[in-house]
C-alpha cells in the first residue's frame, strides 16, 4: 500500500461521497462505489438505486432499504 491507494481520511480511494436527494444524487467526491448502510456491501455507483435523502445513506437493495425503514419507524 502506498500514498496513492488511500485518501487522507484513511478510506479507500475508490469510495465515492454522495449527497442523496429525492430521486437523484450528487457526487461530492468521485469514486467507484459507496457502502450500504445496513449490510456494509460495496455498491458500484452505476448500480445504486436505493438511498435515503433524510438519512443520507445508500442501500444495496430493497431488502436493506426496508430493514432501515422498519428500524426508523418502530
Amino acid at each position: 500500500m502506498n500514498a496513492h491507494d488511500r485518501d487522507l481520511t484513511g478510506r479507500p480511494a475508490d469510495l465515492a461521497v454522495l449527497h442523496y436527494g429525492d430521486g437523484e444524487f450528487v457526487v461530492l467526491k468521485p469514486g467507484r462505489h459507496v457502502v450500504c448502510a445496513v449490510s456494509g456491501v460495496r455498491i458500484p455507483i452505476e448500480a445504486l438505486r436505493y438511498w435515503s435523502p433524510a438519512l443520507q445513506e445508500a442501500y444495496a437493495g430493497p431488502a436493506e432499504a426496508y430493514e432501515r425503514w422498519k428500524a426508523q419507524n418502530s
